[in-house]
């Protein structure tokens, strides 16, 4: 299972990548495997501001619809359009062009509060 040491992650299998004060975020390796074939993403939240926590989207695998939470707290500046004609992107390459949104952060120090990747791997096998 891939879990990239530079990143962030959430208990709710979201992975966070931060650049001065844009993150972008995805969902784990471990996630769309824990789904499976991923055959639709929804972000209605784009251009809102949104605390931590609260929900920006879902993705729906054959078998289920799970929400997506927000990282961190901050406005979703961008969807990946191309999750709308290839949601299965996230299948194949989750930390990669299978991300789902970016965020302009509003509090960069929530980032210490997520888990490294060691913190992430010992969730995930607990």
């Amino acid at each position: 299972m891939n879990i990239p040491q530079e990143l962030k992650y959430t208990k709710e299998h979201e992975w966070v990548s931060l650049q001065g004060d844009m993150a972008t975020v995805g969902i784990t390796d471990f996630a769309q495997r824990e789904l499976g074939d991923i055959v639709y993403v929804e972000v209605d939240t784009e251009g809102e501001e949104l605390d931590r926590d609260e929900v920006f989207g879902t993705v729906e695998a054959v078998k289920t619809v799970s929400d997506l939470f927000m990282p961190l707290s901050g406005e979703v500046v961008t969807f990946n359009e191309a999750l709308e004609d290839e949601p299965e992107l996230i299948n194949k390459d989750p930390y990669g062009k299978g991300w789902i949104i970016k965020v302009k952060v509003k509090n960069p120090a929530e980032m210490e509060e997520l888990l490294d990747a060691d913190a992430y791997k010992k969730y995930i096998k607990a």
